[in-house]
């Protein structure tokens, strides 16, 4: 062993599996070292990793040799006492899948192993003590995960120092399967809250439309996030990826003694527990905002903007997303005016312009707001952003999006709507917000003048939104085809 070395690391040809250089200082006592610096070490690159118990394993003999096992956690390696020849393999699926790392490993080194990638050791003397930190704790569903590969699989093609045939290996260990036959390791879960809305369903169109796998829907009846209970009986260490796309949404609602709980309840307390657990459990957090977190007074919102709600709607999601902020992994994806597979403004104008189109119904105009201001958003455009911030790794935080393209009103949309549909879009009047809603019988929610949001922070990350009219006349022409109508000729 080499003392007094400085702390450094070193990269390998296996993608996140990294080699410490640790400073150990000795004396006529023996010696001394930190093992495991957290400040330090993540400075040099060092995943924050969170581990959440430490394991011994004490080897009596020299030629005791272990593995391959790639387990569903990450660990940190280092020796107490003694020394191992390790090998590591990468059983991740992936381009790197098979590649092989060696090194001995004694008291001045230590490794980080990425979670799927396959630990082995051999001890080179006497009375090894070979230590790990792990951020995940054991349990059955977890060993259920596991995958293996064979020590003496002869493509991998490791130099053992002491021959196999002379080493005490376990039983299960002689019996694991060659690299051709081995199960790659699964990714972590993705549990998506509030499957059964327009985003949620966007979402598992996406994901099964890419062959995504590992992926778990529930709506309100199969898990309320808002309900601390409902946690219990899941092993969050085996998820990774949490998109919450559940949320109370009916802003007018949210007014009334009933709906102001409602609201609170699946638009704050929940999100504060998704958060909770994801930070406990190092799960990346998705959440999905609103522009209604302003007041509108500005004409282009931008992330940093400080929230101003002016109705409970908006208050409940501003208060969530200052919770889901807490959650270090996080992407809050900020939307307006969204449109998806369900009931929406669009489908409702569709409806609108056909009884005006019809001879048979007593209906020539229609009035829609013309002094509320924004884009569209399409819950398919909602879906492939969630997944290129999640696959692109784009950096942890807020990012607004809507559909590119120019700012307009909700008269201007709805009378766009109605040509697109029939042809009859100057059957659309505007009114203003205040008349609009002189005749309403219960409480209206305050709504903010201005919904647009600035998309140059997603733009950024090599995502380009597509034009909301673009997608508006798609979406129109889906809808018109699915009854036996088109767009053309109308």
């Amino acid at each position: 062993m080499e003392f007094e070395k400085e702390l450094k690391v070193t990269k390998t040809n296996i993608p996140g599996l990294i080699v410490f250089d640790l400073p150990v200082h000795g004396d006529n006592r023996g010696w001394f070292k930190e093992n495991w610096q957290r400040a330090k070490e993540t400075a040099l690159g060092l995943p924050d990793f969170g581990p959440v118990q430490n394991n011994i394993s004490f080897n009596t003999k020299r030629g005791v040799t272990r593995g391959i096992h790639a387990e569903p956690w990450d660990k940190y390696i280092s020796i107490a006492t003694g020394s191992v020849f390790g090998a590591w393999v990468d059983l991740r699926p992936g381009d790197t899948f098979g590649q092989v790392y060696t090194c001995v490993l004694d008291p001045s080194k230590a490794i980080f192993v990425p979670r799927g990638v396959g630990n082995s050791f051999q001890t080179l003397e006497d009375g090894t003590a070979y230590t790990y930190l792990v951020n995940a704790h054991w349990s059955l569903e977890q060993k259920k995960t596991y995958t293996f590969v064979n020590l003496a699989d002869p493509t991998l093609n490791i130099q053992w120092p002491i021959p196999l045939d002379q080493t005490e290996r376990s039983e299960a260990d002689l019996h694991h399967p060659m690299l051709k036959d081995a199960k790659p390791m699964e990714p972590k879960r993705t549990l998506v809250t509030g499957s059964n809305g327009q985003l949620g369903r966007a979402i598992r169109e996406y994901a099964e439309a890419h062959g995504l796998h590992g992926f778990e829907y529930h709506d309100i009846d199969t898990f309320d996030f808002s309900d601390p209970a409902a946690y219990n009986r899941f092993d969050w260490d085996l998820y990774g990826t949490i998109i919450n796309a559940g949320a109370f949404t009916a802003v007018d609602k949210a007014e009334t003694p009933e709906g102001r709980t409602a609201a609170w309840k699946a638009n704050a307390t929940g999100p504060a527990l998704l958060a909770k657990v994801a930070r406990e459990h190092h799960i990346t957090l998705v959440h999905v905002s609103s522009d209604y977190v302003f007041d509108g007074t500005v004409e282009e919102h931008t992330e940093g903007e400080s929230f101003a709600p002016l109705g409970v709607y908006g208050q409940s999601k501003a208060a969530g997303d200052i919770a889901v902020a807490q959650a270090p992994q996080h992407y809050i994806l900020r939307s307006s005016w969204v449109i998806g597979d369900g009931h929406n403004f669009v489908k409702t104008m569709m409806g609108l312009s056909d009884r005006v189109a019809d001879p048979t119904q007593a209906l020539d105009q229609v009035t829609v707001v013309d002094d509320q201001y924004g884009r569209l958003t399409f819950t398919k455009d909602m879906a492939e952003a969630i997944f290129h911030l999640l696959g692109s790794q784009a950096p942890y935080g807020t990012y607004d999006l809507t559909g590119e393209g120019a700012v307009r009103s909700w008269k201007d949309i709805a009378a766009e709507v109605f040509d697109l549909t029939n042809g009859n879009g100057d059957a659309v009047m505007p009114v203003s917000t205040e008349q609009y809603f002189q005749s309403a019988k219960g409480p209206v929610a305050p709504r903010p003048v201005h919904s647009a949001l600035s998309l140059g922070k997603i733009e950024a990350t090599g995502f380009t939104p597509a034009d909301w009219q673009e997608s508006l006349k798609a979406y129109v022409q889906a809808e018109l085809a699915a009854r036996g109508g088109s767009v053309e000729g109308r």
